[in-house]
């Protein structure tokens, strides 16, 4: 057996984000309104953030060890820690791979492919764009942002890139893995902000609007998303094909050769013919859940059951699905660190700091002061629902006091909260799914979405509140 060698480069990741964490644990000023708890926990969190950056180790252990601190110096039990793994957006994410499994071995994700190289394959940048077609559809009628994305359109895109020879195992992710990966994510954001019905914190944002006598509909939200929305869905794939380019960019032969493929592979198996119908009733499921009081993890549940029972899947898929138990851990412990700084006063605090700060300042100056510390500060959170539930209520009051239109500000602070959710791989359970395939490294999706996100705020705040202004919103 070798001998272990000193790593210097280890020692200092490790060493750096300790020191931060007991800097601020030790710092000798705390707000008065945050007890010590939650004081211990920001540095906990901070300091696992920064290792994350930092890569000392996997992320997943990373988080375990966060966890660990966090149970035995930190402010919490056992119990209430490990409560963060029976989350349902946590085990949505998993399914969503187990899904997303099936549709991949049996082979109905390439044959999927095929039909879409077949159409729209000339070029990279065209099969972006039926990507972003197909979410447009399905956007609305799915009420899980999660469940769009690592149900229905990440085996798609996996179906895609195995046709090309693109996967991170062997160093071919960059043919064109990563750009449709760093393409379905923020085609996803976008969608999921157009729509009310696209994701759980939408009517979370209209019940607490409504909680200051504001309206939201499901139209008044569509129509004022309308023009920022398409906008931004129609920049999206060309910004990334400049900044984060594709090695395969011209396809010309790969539609008569997409038809080929599909000739070959035959009449549909008898494995496709019942991935199909799971896959259908599961949009159905997810589609019709909100009326028949089916949630969005039942139905993903119910599918991976029936994947199994039918040996589409085999326990072994499960149990060797290394992406989806890695996502579990890791996800799941930042959304407890998240949640508890909310729980234990630290963000409550922070919001009545930031409205304290801009008072006394013209409406339009303290609202887009609003619009960007709530998108700023979402790299505090691993969870889009935690931060509307912490910081929309309290920025929308300061913004209604400072004199901003309520209509106006109650749905632009809202589409804020979401599109905000393009920043970080631990943002969004989507954002989860996505990253946990490995096509794009921590550096680029950090990188990529810091430029996305001055696009968007420039896109929705600017030219979304003329369009605002234009339909009487304000």
């Amino acid at each position: 057996m070798a001998e272990k060698k000193f790593d210097q480069q280890f020692f200092i990741n490790l060493f750096i984000p300790v020191i931060i964490g007991v800097i601020i644990w030790l710092f000798p000023w705390r707000p008065a309104e945050v007890p010590v708890e939650g004081w211990h926990m920001l540095a906990i969190f901070v300091a696992t953030i920064v290792a994350i950056i930092l890569k000392p180790l996997p992320m997943g252990a990373v988080a375990l060890i966060g966890l660990a601190v966090t149970i035995v110096i930190g402010p919490l039990n056992t119990e209430t820690a490990l409560d963060a793994f029976a989350g349902t957006s946590v085990w949505l994410i998993v399914l969503a791979f187990f899904l997303s499994k099936g549709i991949i071995k049996t082979g109905l994700g390439h044959r999927i492919a095929y039909v879409l190289i077949e159409k729209f394959g000339k070029k990279t940048i065209g099969l972006a764009y039926a990507l972003t077609g197909v979410n447009i559809v399905v956007g609305p009628a799915i009420p899980s942002s999660t469940a769009r994305t690592g149900g229905v359109m990440l085996p798609i895109v996996q179906g895609l890139a195995d046709t090309f020879e693109s996967n991170p195992q062997d160093g071919t992710r960059k043919k064109i893995g990563a750009f449709l990966i760093t393409s379905l994510f923020h085609v996803d954001t976008i969608v999921a902000t157009m729509f009310l019905t696209a994701g759980a914190t939408k009517p979370l944002a209209q019940e607490l609007a409504a909680g200051f006598g504001i309206e939201i509909t499901w139209m008044n939200w569509f129509l004022g998303a309308l023009v920022p929305g398409l906008l931004s869905l129609i920049l999206i794939p060309l910004i990334l094909f400049k900044i984060y380019p594709p090695e395969i960019k011209e396809t010309p032969g790969a539609p008569s050769w997409a038809k080929e493929k599909r000739k070959e592979t035959g009449p549909m198996t008898f494995d496709e013919k019942n991935m199909t119908w799971i896959f259908i009733l599961a949009i159905i499921l997810w589609v019709s859940g909100q009326f028949i009081d089916l949630s969005a993890v039942t139905v993903a549940l119910i599918a991976v059951s029936l994947l199994l029972l039918l040996k589409i899947l085999a326990w072994d898929d499960i149990t060797q699905e290394k992406g989806a138990w890695n996502t579990l851990i890791w996800f799941a412990i930042l959304v407890m660190m998240a949640g508890q700084l909310n729980e234990l006063g630290f963000i409550p605090w922070f919001s009545d700091a930031i409205a304290s700060a801009v008072s006394g300042w013209g409406w339009v100056a303290i609202f887009i002061t609003l619009c960007l510390a709530f998108f700023y500060t979402h790299y505090f959170f691993a969870s889009l629902t935690a931060h509307v539930t912490a910081m929309y209520p309290a920025f929308l009051g300061v913004a209604l006091a400072s004199g901003a239109p309520p209509l106006y500000a109650a749905l632009m602070l809202a589409y804020i909260t979401n599109i905000c959710g393009a920043t970080t791989h631990y943002a969004s359970g989507p954002a989860a799914v996505l990253f946990g395939e490995g096509y794009v490294t921590q550096n680029e999706w950090w990188k990529i979405s810091f430029i996305m996100g001055i696009v968007y705020l420039f896109i929705w705040l600017v030219i979304g509140s003329g369009w605002l202004s234009l339909i009487g919103f304000m």
